[in-house]
């Protein structure tokens, strides 16, 4: 029952209202025929009818996601305008088409621009078929006062699962159709398994065998570990399958990333032409140096008081690997900016979650100095690096060229931010990481330069005003051209005179262009001792990354590769502190022991009266310190502090190297270090328990078992798991499935990430596991039951699959109803009280006066 926009779910209980009409008239003494009471038994009975009221029009707005995926790409690219056609021309008056193109990461059409590309050309990266984040990117962005419907435009193979989406669509009453592609018959050839095992005990020979499908043919075979070629074979395909096995023989423990691919002449599909698996290889606990020495004085000294070490100089090579089975991780003297991001990033979990220790130790590459304020590992240390303001001796002019390039408009996977805002927020935090007496100039640049002011702007009085200008920059579209901007940036620059000069150039390295003669303005700015850094957006493989390295290599800068844009803030503020928040103390200075050191090693230590040289940093809120520099920063020197399972330390005058003389020739450095590391280590873990790891297709399996010796701790403290997906994933816990006394397993889907990592909390210390990945790109696996998972949650919203496409718009259109009660409710309390008020003061409605009958 109802009236147009407004209906009722319950109307039979208006029929009490002729009740009430007769009860009123026979009970004269309930004098319900009062104004207030009647209005109040009338908006009771409607309360109980339930009311809604329409929120939509007669439109339907009809949301396209179209798949941009690798995989999908050539099936759909043929068929896409035809039937973008045929429902732009087959929708009503009323309705509207929302396109949205997806792969692994979804954006509204038009927001995606490329120098030189049309407006309608989808930038986005095309490696994953994201098609569960794009329906409920989708389902965020839909207005409540339209109906809604969503069209998928796919190949139907999602590369993440489906399973919660379908509630999500129920839940917002919209229906999902599909519309999938028939796949051409090509000439594909494949990885179809690479089997190797997990798990090998060190100088254990590792025996593993790569199928290939396709053609009979002869197909070239590459194998790499951990991303080096280690060998070549040719694969003999006959009736469609062929076969090879290789060894190898690994003596370090830790775990490595193998990759076999092909590359046949004629093969129409290459997303399935490689496969990769991490194999760890075990071997007692160790610790690992990760240095830039190639003959370090600290691995000798570990080494000589009966350490395994295993020591990392080439620092390309520093790899999330090399966390496997390590005890403690020191980084000696290293730039953040030189090592691999995935393995900065997974250092905080594998201290707090995997119980690993981690020192750092100073130089003049280390601290704030080498890049690692804003850093993952920034808020592992139990010191702070940024230079207070008080401790600063220069003042720094600093110009910051960002891209605002139309790729600049792509909204940053799992945000909802555009990378354009993200680089904003990049370039505010820097600004206020600046000085009073600082100076900076903003320069957006796509394919001309936009200073937003004509000379550099003194920081302290316009630091509110300079943070608002950075996060106003929009993407305007075009490319980036490099030359420009760095041109301007020395225009503005140059008459500066201030203690240090510096640039901070912010490019996608797939788009950008202009290189002009960038190598004699940088020659020239080098030589006014200007420096220039680069945020380059992007991976190094991308296609204007060598570019971009030898701008900073000509500036006397750093370079900064990151594909994920929600990075950028971090990046920016890494970089800025590291200019203008950072200092090294080049000149002896005296050390004072605390009391500290009793909780490092029962042993008090004879310390070293001065040290050459050190990092200035501040000890943080609960850290402890065992020494402390003689001058008036009272700087701590030697820091520690508990991190989740894990132990965290900092040394900040050098162990190696420049400025470590007096250091190295202390008699107690070895007893120095050696106790370092092993409270680093921690204590070794009880016997009788242990962790299983295994693939069973896209999931990860995880068994924790353990003998009657852990039965009564693990019931007092139940063991947690918590598990890290992908390169600096967030910790994330599981629950448990008990299977049996001393048995515990847990899974998860692997299928969207590059691997996985776990660890199980026994009290205070941890068992680690991991990196696990799925061996095929889901991207290209072509899985029947992802098909089968979205046409059944498809079905499950009330949409089909569709065939002709004009039928979307007659089919049934969803209406969405707002109950009432919560505004009536008010009203009526209004009421009763007005009511009762009327009764207690005898007020009584006025009545009109009778007229006179004439006489």
């Amino acid at each position: 029952m109802g009236f147009p926009g407004l209906r009722f779910v319950a109307p039979h209980w208006f029929l009490l209202l002729p009740a009430l009409a007769a009860a009123g008239w026979y009970w004269r003494g309930l004098r319900l025929e009062r104004p207030l009471r009647a209005a109040c038994l009338l908006l009771a009975v409607i309360m109980l009818a339930e009311p809604r009221v329409r929120l939509q029009g007669d439109g339907l707005d009809l949301w396209v996601l179209v798949d941009q995926s690798e995989s999908g790409w050539d099936d759909l690219a043929p068929r896409l305008q035809e039937m973008e056609t045929i429902l732009e021309k087959s929708r009503g008056v009323d309705d509207r088409i929302i396109h949205v193109d997806f792969a692994d990461e979804s954006q509204p059409r038009g927001a995606l621009v490329r120098s030189g590309a049309a407006a309608t050309e989808y930038a986005g990266r095309r490696s994953a078929t994201r098609l569960a984040s794009a329906i409920s990117h989708v389902l965020g962005l839909m207005p409540a006062d339209r109906a809604a419907r969503i069209l998928a435009i796919t190949d139907g193979y999602s590369t993440e699962p489906l399973d919660r989406i379908a509630d999500k669509l129920l839940a917002k009453g919209v229906a999902l159709d599909v519309r999938l592609p028939p796949r051409r018959e090509v000439d594909d050839f494949a990885v179809a398994a690479f089997r190797a095992p997990r798990r090998v005990q060190a100088r254990e020979g590792l025996l593993a065998e790569v199928v290939v499908r396709g053609r009979d043919a002869t197909v070239p075979l590459e194998i790499l570990r951990d991303g080096k070629p280690i060998g070549t074979q040719q694969v003999e395909i006959r009736a469609g399958v062929g076969r090879v096995r290789f060894t190898d023989r690994l003596a370090a423990a830790g775990a490595h990333r193998y990759t076999v691919r092909i590359d046949p002449d004629g093969d129409a599909i290459k997303g399935n032409n490689a496969a990769e698996q991490w194999v760890e290889v075990q071997g007692g606990g160790r610790i690992v140096l990760v240095t830039a020495s190639t003959d370090p004085p600290l691995a000798t000294a570990l080494r000589d008081q009966g350490l395994e070490v295993e020591v990392v100089s080439d620092l390309a090579a520093v790899h999330v690997g090399l966390l496997s089975g390590a005890e403690g991780v020191i980084l000696d003297n290293v730039p953040a900016y030189k090592l691999d991001p995935g393995f900065v990033k997974g250092l905080e979990f594998f201290v707090t979650a995997q119980g690993g220790g981690l020192a750092m130790i100073g130089g003049k590459f280390s601290f704030a100095a080498g890049g690692w304020f804003g850093s993952a590992v920034g808020p592992l240390l139990p010191v702070s690096m940024e230079l207070k303001q008080e401790h600063r001796k220069l003042a720094v002019a600093m110009a910051i060229v960002m891209d605002r390039s139309g790729s600049m408009s792509m909204t940053a996977p799992g945000t909802t931010q555009t990378k354009m805002a993200l680089a904003d927020e990049g370039a505010a935090r820097a600004i206020e990481l600046l000085g009073d007496n600082d100076m900076v100039v903003l320069i957006p640049v796509d394919s001309a330069a936009h200073p937003l002011s004509e000379t550099p702007v003194a920081v302290g009085p316009n630091r509110a005003k300079l943070v608002a200008a950075a996060r106003s920059v929009q993407s305007t579209g075009g490319g980036i051209f490099c030359y420009t901007g760095l041109a301007e940036a020395w225009a503005k620059l140059e008459k500066t005179r201030v203690g240090q000069r510096h640039v901070i150039l912010f490019a996608d390295a797939a788009d950008a262009e202009e290189p002009g003669e960038y190598k004699a303005l940088l020659d020239e700015m080098v030589k006014a001792k200007c420096t220039v850094s680069v945020i380059g957006l992007g991976a190094e493989t991308d296609g204007d990354a060598e570019f971009l390295k030898d701008i900073a290599k000509r500036g006397g800068g750093r370079i900064f590769f990151n594909a994920d844009a929600k990075e950028l803030p971090a990046l920016f503020e890494m970089e800025t502190a590291t200019i203008a928040r950072s200092a090294f103390i080049e000149e002896p200075v005296g050390l004072k022991g605390t009391p500290g050191w009793a909780e490092i090693a029962a042993a008090p230590m004879d310390w070293l009266p001065q040290v050459d040289g050190y990092n200035l940093t501040y000890i943080k809120p609960s850290a402890a310190q065992a020494a402390v520099s003689a001058d008036e920063y009272a700087a701590p020197l030697v820091a520690f502090w508990r991190r989740g399972t894990g132990r965290v330390a900092t040394v900040a005058f050098p162990l190696g190297g420049e400025y470590s003389q007096l250091t190295r020739d202390w008699d107690g450095y070895g007893g120095f270090v050696q106790s370092l590391a092993r409270w680093l280590a921690g204590p070794p873990l009880p016997p009788g328990v242990g962790m299983q790891a295994r693939v069973e297709g896209t999931r990860v399996r995880l068994d924790l078992v353990y003998d009657d010796s852990w039965a009564e701790r693990v019931a007092a403290d139940p063991p947690e798991l918590t598990v890290s997906r992908g390169p600096g994933g967030a910790a994330t816990k599981l629950s448990w499935e008990r299977l049996a006394p001393g048995h515990f397993t847990a899974g998860l889907d692997a299928a969207d990430v590059d691997y996985v990592r776990g660890a199980v909390r026994l009290g205070e210390s941890a068992l680690a596991v991991g990196p696990l990945n799925v061996t095929a790109n889901p991207e290209w696996a072509f899985d029947r039951t992802r098909l089968e998972e979205l046409r059944a949650v498809s079905g499950r919203s009330g949409g089909v699959e569709r065939v002709d496409l004009s039928d979307v718009w007659r089919a049934p259109r969803p209406v969405a109803w707002r109950g009432l009660r919560r505004w009536l409710l008010p009203l009526l309390v209004l009421l009763v009280l007005l009511e009762a008020l009327a009764t207690q003061v005898g007020w009584a409605w006025p009545r009109p006066a009778p007229t006179p009958i004439p006489a």
